[in-house]
């Protein structure tokens, strides 16, 4: 894995209908989109952030990040992330697509994506974090958050909002004790050429089934490497998460 040469891109628009503006928020003194590029660029060498936003090219310059303008017509994160690529200017062998929302993004994750690659065979990468029995049944079955079921070498056979596997013969409260189900978190890697073949393939069948993007790369035969992590991050969709980020922020300084 020495080898291979690591670029870390941070998705970011400013538009968002169920939180605008969203990476400028401030969180613990710092807007949300600072806190993410300092917990990436403690791991990864290189990182940019990609917005559509002159607003948002403005905060990530003032604070001494890389940033690249991209197109208002991308229908996600993932073609954001080629167009980015494309723009700044090097080579590398892989493109780590960090989420803008994502400001507890944990070391041990980015390492553990990263990790993924010494499989020859992965072409894309991405993490779970195994439920705990202290979840309970309502988080297993939150369709909101998608489970995935891994093969005997950690790769991804399937993601679903559903919960997979159904454990027949079981009753329902004591799944979580009886087998180790997955949650997915959204972090991907990408080999470069990964990236630029993934963002021209059409919408799948079962993408559109379970709007999940992640579906139309299994569909089409591609190897999706899983880093597993017992770290327990917020992401921020709504201004009901930056509360409760800002509460967990307060948590870890106290």
């Amino acid at each position: 894995m020495s080898k291979l040469k690591f670029i870390a891109i941070i998705p970011a628009r400013y538009a968002s209908t169920r939180f605008p503006a969203k990476p400028l928020a401030m969180l613990g003194g710092k807007q949300v989109i600072e806190r993410v590029y300092e917990q990436v660029s403690g791991v990864v060498e290189r990182v940019i952030v990609a917005t559509d936003d002159e607003r948002i090219k403005a905060a990530v310059e003032a604070f001494g990040g890389e940033c690249v303008m991209t197109s208002t017509e991308h229908r996600s994160g993932t073609d954001r992330c080629w167009e980015a690529y494309c723009k700044q200017g090097e080579e590398y062998d892989v493109v780590i697509n960090v989420q803008g929302d994502e400001p507890f993004i944990a070391h041990s994750q980015l390492r553990a994506i990263m990790a993924c690659f010494e499989d020859e065979a992965t072409d894309i990468a991405t993490l779970v974090k195994p439920f705990a029995e202290a979840d309970g049944i309502e988080a297993l079955e939150n369709p909101n958050s998608p489970k995935v079921v891994l093969d005997s070498q950690s790769r991804a056979i399937y993601f679903s909002r559903s919960v997979i596997p159904y454990l027949r013969g079981v009753e329902r409260n004591e799944w979580l004790a009886r087998h180790t189900f997955y949650k997915h978190i959204g972090m991907y890697a990408f080999r470069r050429d990964v990236l630029r073949e993934v963002t021209s393939l059409p919408q799948s069948t079962l993408e559109k089934a379970e709007s999940l993007e992640q579906l139309r790369w299994l569909e089409n035969g591609y190897k999706i490497g899983v880093g597993i992590s017992d770290v327990e991050t917020i992401g921020i969709d709504t201004p009901e998460d930056l509360e409760r980020a800002e509460e967990f922020l307060r948590m870890q300084n106290s």
